[in-house]
């Protein structure tokens, strides 16, 4: 049974792979969706043709993963493509987050991609792929949205290291690194007017993020940046101290 996975599964980027991966793949006998809100994911089944196999986890508890484990003892699918797209973030300064909120950022954005990523590895051959969404924030260090940035830089190291061990295997890990997007996420994070005068000029729609992530999959490349806004950024904080970087930032 050949099959794509995809955390993350209810909203924002998670969802618009569910949606687009059928076109890349028409041959999946079913998609896998993960997250909690199992009423979005049931909604989907009318959207697509590739049969769903809902479960409404929470990645914040362990049993989910034996769950998810169990399943894949028993059924020993193909898997063509793993997306991590569950994860969160919050805004402010690391003092005035609760303690929870970041301690549970780090166990999502990290730990249980981690965590799945190990649990589906023995199911993926030559031709599979994995998608970890990481983020813009991963390339630089960032004062108000510290932990989350220190999430997603884990999430692109992890990729581009986990990717060179499987390249002589023939599978492709990508990490999708966008600016800000669209989505529910600052509804999470917080309010939309705490996003700065950068950030709005330069929001995407997911649909389109997605579209080229899956298009760099294919092409086999280890990091997706959607727009010439955020390579021009990829490509500054490279030469830029990251110390003046940091500066800048607080300006903002």
């Amino acid at each position: 049974m050949k099959i794509a996975i995809v955390t993350g599964a209810s909203s924002g980027l998670g969802i618009e792979f569910v949606r687009q991966i059928e076109d890349l793949y028409v041959g999946l006998d079913e998609i896998w969706v993960i997250a909690r809100r199992e009423q979005r994911m049931e909604l989907l089944v009318k959207e697509l043709k590739t049969p769903l196999r809902i479960f409404a986890l929470d990645l914040l508890l362990e049993n989910s993963f034996t769950i998810i484990s169990n399943m894949l003892e028993k059924e020993n699918p193909d898997i063509r493509m793993l997306v991590n797209a569950a994860g969160f973030g919050k805004i402010g300064d690391t003092e005035t987050v609760s303690v929870k909120s970041q301690t549970d950022m780090i166990e999502v954005n990290c730990k249980a991609l981690t965590q799945l990523t190990c649990l589906c590895l023995p199911y993926l051959s030559a031709g599979s792929r994995i998608i970890n969404i990481a983020s813009s924030a991963s390339f630089c260090p960032q004062p108000g949205f510290t932990v989350y940035a220190a999430t997603k830089s884990y999430v692109l190291s992890f990729s581009r290291g986990l990717g060179s061990e499987l390249l002589n295997k023939g599978i492709v890990v990508t990490a999708v690194c966008p600016g800000p997007v669209d989505t529910e996420f600052f509804d999470i994070a917080g309010s939309k007017e705490n996003i700065n005068a950068l950030k709005k000029l330069v929001i995407a729609k997911p649909e389109q993020v997605v579209r080229l992530a899956l298009l760099d999959s294919v092409s086999k490349k280890s990091v997706s940046v959607y727009g010439i806004a955020m390579k021009i950024i990829n490509v500054a904080l490279k030469l830029i101290p990251h110390s003046m970087v940091l500066k800048i930032i607080r300006r903002l």
